[in-house]
């Protein structure tokens, strides 16, 4: 009698049906989600079932005007928070990662030490701390506190992510750039930053991800309704006090506030698979 392995015919069924069954149940709240937009108030938690007894449009058409704001301007103002950040991160945190891994400098290893260190350190902690730094700059109920510090490098992460790809880049790049008179802030400008791609790209998505998705600090230092990012807005829906939440129409704008993400995983899940590749595996 002939076993059944994972390369045999049966064995393959079988871990495919296995596997199926899995993103089947995984994807079941998004599924949901996507079903209970498009359901009346009244039977959205009173059915279970992915198709609708009963189909409607009105809660997206109602719910984009529902906060007396297109909620188009929440998605833009989430975008430009995401745009400003990724351009901070990739900008300051590629050149820390470049000094970090390239260049000799006093103390190098010990500051090096300490960025990682505030990988362990608790967001909280850090919060009382700059808001009072920026309320004496005037710039809470601006988009200044969620952006201005990406421009510091204060994502220990991705610079250290970063480094993790240069340090396998070979020096020998760097000694035949300065043979032909290359300083070195032109060797990280046309040599390494450009290397640096696929490390940079995964940065720029994870960057994306984190801000788009951000409720803590949004909720912080935005408190007027026109400067809400998508999910704050999505949480006007939800009224704590009288219970009487706009469900529908909150589940319709999550799909809209969704749409982003899922768009940019199919357009960069190759981008995505080959970043971790390449920048998790170096030493």
């Amino acid at each position: 009698m002939t076993a059944i392995t994972k390369t045999s015919p049966p064995g393959r069924a079988i871990r495919t049906i296995a596997l199926i069954a899995v993103a089947l149940l995984m994807s079941y709240p998004l599924l949901w989600l996507v079903s209970s937009s498009f359901k009346p108030e009244q039977l959205i938690f009173s059915e279970a079932g992915l198709i609708p007894s009963a189909f409607t449009w009105s809660n997206y058409a109602d719910g984009w005007s529902r906060l007396g704001v297109p909620f188009g301007a929440f998605m833009l103002n989430s975008a430009v928070i995401c745009i400003l950040s990724i351009v901070g991160n990739l900008f300051s945190c590629s050149l820390a990662a470049y000094a970090f891994a390239r260049l000799e400098f006093p103390f190098s290893k010990i500051a090096f030490a300490l960025m990682l260190v505030t990988l362990m350190l608790p967001f909280h902690v850090t919060v009382l701390p700059q808001y009072i730094v920026f309320q004496s700059l005037g710039l809470v109920n601006t988009i200044a506190p969620l952006v201005l510090p990406k421009f510091f490098a204060v994502d220990a992460f991705f610079i250290f992510l970063l480094v993790q790809f240069i340090r396998g880049i070979p020096r020998d790049l760097d000694q035949a750039a300065e043979m032909d008179g290359c300083n070195k802030y032109q060797i990280f400008f046309y040599i390494i930053f450009p290397i640096c791609r696929p490390a940079l790209v995964l940065v720029a998505i994870f960057t994306f991800l984190w801000t788009w998705n951000d409720f803590f600090s949004q909720l912080i230092y935005l408190s007027q309704v026109e400067r809400y990012t998508a999910p704050l807005a999505l949480n006007l829906f939800i009224d704590a006090t009288s219970g009487e939440s706009a469900w529908g129409m909150l589940f319709a704008m999550s799909v809209i506030t969704l749409l982003p993400l899922f768009i940019l995983f199919v357009i960069f899940q190759r981008q995505i698979a080959e970043g971790i590749a390449t920048t998790g595996l170096k030493g």
